[in-house]
């Protein structure tokens, strides 16, 4: 079975975001870029799925500047075997990403596509559905826990109410939520490895899919500044608070 993961090159989320001056997006420039996380939960299911001999090949997949090959070698070095840089520096939205990705799953034909629920830098979490409906596949958005076996993904996902278990036949698109699992550290000689694993480049263009944005950023603002908090002396007096100041009582 090979399972296709897309990966995606965000702002790494230790560093603290700050606004452009002029408000038209986050600033990126000299700041450490890294796999989004949910990305990375990603791999590692696919890196399971592998080592329990259900899989046989993983190939990571990555959209953007030529800068985004170093999130594959790190999807490599966790243990995918070969990656795809789809390069462009055009801003990509979600319906774009599902498009280049149907191309690619066109010529390359995995089992399973295991991808991130969302990008930490735009949140968008469209990506996954969207792709499902253009495969025509089935989806399970959110997974927290994933069983394939006989031709079939058995995935447990996360609901508002609680956990849904779905029954899927393969090909399907699953998405992952953060309870699914913990993504590994590479180890150094995996990183020097992943060096030499196959990694091929191409141009978005030639997949013929539109790269024009259908949005606009209007504006970027910070988040207004939080009132600092207060002590009280007694539950009488927060119970006064949250009835006067708060009104939540």
């Amino acid at each position: 079975m090979k399972i296709l993961v897309p990966v995606k090159r965000v702002l790494d989320a230790n560093v603290a975001v700050r606004v452009k001056p002029d408000g038209s997006g986050v600033e990126l420039a000299n700041l450490k870029m890294s796999m989004n996380p949910f990305d990375e939960i990603a791999v590692e299911e696919a890196i399971r799925l592998k080592e329990a001999g259900i899989a046989s090949e993983i190939v990571a997949v990555s959209i953007g500047p030529a800068q985004a090959a170093d999130t594959l070698r790190s999807a490599l070095a966790m243990g995918a075997d070969s990656a795809i840089l789809v390069t462009t520096d055009a801003t990509v939205e979600p319906l774009a990403v599902a498009k280049i990705l149907k191309a690619i799953i066109g010529q390359r034909s995995p089992d399973l596509v295991i991808m991130g629920k969302q990008a930490i830098d735009d949140d968008a979490n469209q990506t996954a559905q969207m792709l499902s409906a253009l495969l025509g596949w089935p989806q399970a958005m959110f997974a927290s826990k994933v069983v394939i076996a006989d031709g079939t993904a058995t995935v447990t996902r996360e609901i508002d109410g609680g956990l849904e278990t779905l029954k899927m036949p393969l090909p399907a698109v699953i998405s992952t939520d953060l309870r699914l699992n913990t993504p590994r550290y590479a180890s150094l000689p995996n990183v020097m490895k992943a060096k030499k694993k196959p990694l091929e480049e191409i141009e978005a263009e030639s997949l013929g899919v539109s790269l024009t944005p259908q949005l606009k950023v209007a504006n970027t603002a910070e988040p207004p500044a939080r009132k600092p908090g207060s002590t009280v002396g007694s539950v009488a007096e927060l119970v006064e608070k949250l009835k006067t100041e708060a009104r939540v009582l």
